[in-house]
């Protein structure tokens, strides 16, 4: 993984955390335990501290940055999907950012909170708990009910299992150049997690 010292301050990084070797840690990031950290992620502390909490993943391609003098806190367990954007704000314990997303300074997004696919949540806005925010700017549409909320703590869970599968088993290696018979499939299924719609049908359907 490539990490880089500046003004004297070095990444931390815990031992249990997983930091994909294309991602990126400049500076005053402090990763914890049992993190992942995935493929092209940029975490540049070199204006503000970045703090990624226990159990929390950061996922592909992700941006983590901040003002001079300001942070971007992470706390734990928190669930930041591809391509999101966080810019000097706080995400709160079970909160999901969705793909694409991008949340601005001084944001906080509550415990428990989702902030949907492509949404923009402005510099200052407060997400209350457990609510779903959506749009460009984000809005609060509604309060997420047990369904996404026990899928959403079904994601974080199995991002702390990747974590620890990469740790185990990741490693660089030659491709095939033809597939193989009965090639087999990585450890997760569509009975590890699938989208919160399917879920949802799932749901409705074991309580008829």
């Amino acid at each position: 993984m490539p990490a880089y010292e500046i003004d004297g301050v070095v990444p931390v990084v815990d031992p249990t955390a997983f930091v994909h070797e294309s991602a990126s840690l400049i500076g005053d990031v402090i990763i914890g335990p049992g993190c992942y950290i995935g493929p092209f992620a940029s975490l540049r502390g070199d204006f503000g501290r970045i703090i990624v909490g226990e159990g929390s993943n950061v996922q592909d391609s992700c941006v983590i940055h901040a003002f001079p003098g300001a942070d971007a806190v992470l706390e734990p367990n928190s669930h930041v999907g591809h391509g999101a954007v966080l810019h000097g704000c706080v995400v709160h314990s079970f909160a999901l950012i969705g793909i694409g997303a991008t949340v601005l300074d001084g944001a906080e997004i509550g415990e428990n909170a989702l902030v949907g696919a492509g949404a923009v949540v402005p510099a200052g806005t407060v997400v209350p708990a457990a609510s779903l925010a959506v749009g460009n700017p984000a809005k609060v549409v509604k309060q997420l009910d047990d369904v996404a909320l026990e899928w959403k703590r079904n994601g974080v869970r199995i991002y702390q299992e990747l974590a620890q599968r990469s740790r185990e088993t990741l490693r660089p290696v030659l491709a095939l150049t033809a597939v193989e018979p009965d090639r087999p499939r990585v450890s997760t299924g569509a009975d590890v997690s699938r989208p919160l719609h399917e879920h949802r049908r799932s749901a409705a359907d074991d309580s008829e």
